[in-house]
């Protein structure tokens, strides 16, 4: 079972944008509470998607960089990296089949 990496401004290109494999990056923070909503669906994608897709999570107060530089204005945002690209996103609570569409076509 594949756990969630933990991204900072320290690890995001390495983790991110050097990754071999897609990457499903969830942007959140411990105050948000769709975010704390949309946690288990994005730990139940890295353990069914382990060794195809890395699954990561950055919190924006802890990365704040890496959140401007992206330009998330709201929390949760989902952004779907291949290559070291953004291909997609979504913004919001949003079920998990939602997100494995945006997954489908990046493997």
């Amino acid at each position: 079972m594949s756990a969630v990496v933990e991204v900072d401004d320290a690890n995001f290109r390495d983790e991110v944008l050097l990754s071999k494999v897609p990457v499903l990056l969830d942007f959140s923070a411990a105050w948000c509470g769709p975010c704390k909503r949309l946690e288990p669906i994005v730990a139940e994608i890295a353990s069914e998607y382990d060794g195809r897709l890395k699954v990561a999570h950055l919190d924006i107060d802890k990365a704040q960089a890496t959140a401007v530089e992206y330009g998330i204005l709201s929390v949760p945002t989902v952004l779907f990296f291949k290559e070291g690209k953004v291909r997609d996103q979504v913004m919001g609570y949003v079920p998990k089949d939602r997100l494995v569409q945006k997954i489908t076509p990046l493997l």
